[in-house]
């Protein structure tokens, strides 16, 4: 029963791989193509920018990803943040103005989550980080007796 455990592990662990090659294989071919759409037109546009941007965050989540087995959810929300900026940025002479107020209140409602997960992780850290090496980690909240 351990060896089926251990081949079902090992082969999640290679499609996990193999995924990731791909997806940051398609985001260095999709950074390549905006670059030479950049240097094409002979010019360079803030929404671009955030583009480059945006295809960077995803290659350092897939990084993030492959070094440590687990994906920070933090990052996902930082892509998310920088897609509905460039988002505001590029669309804003269009956008009604409730349309406008949802694209900024979504920005804020997970730049507040941002701050809630952090505080979550330096106020109660999990088991694993404290054993990892605890002069590092922040002291566990007691009890009052």
């Amino acid at each position: 029963m351990a060896s089926v455990q251990t081949t079902s592990r090992q082969t999640l662990r290679a499609v996990e791989l193999v995924v990731l090659a791909v997806i940051g294989v398609a985001t260095v071919v999709a950074i390549v193509q905006e670059i030479q759409k950049m240097i094409g037109l002979m010019e360079v546009h803030l929404g671009d920018l955030l583009l480059l941007f945006l295809y960077l965050e995803v290659l350092t989540m897939v990084g993030a990803y492959v070094e440590s087995h687990k994906l920070p959810v933090r990052m996902p929300i930082y892509i998310a943040i920088v897609a509905l900026a460039r988002y505001l940025v590029l669309d804003i002479k269009e956008m009604g103005n409730w349309e406008l107020v949802a694209v900024a209140s979504g920005v804020l409602i997970l730049a507040l989550a941002v701050l809630a997960i952090r505080y979550g992780h330096v106020r109660y850290p999990y088991e694993k980080d404290l054993e990892g090496n605890p002069a590092e980690s922040p002291p566990r909240p007691t009890a009052d007796p």
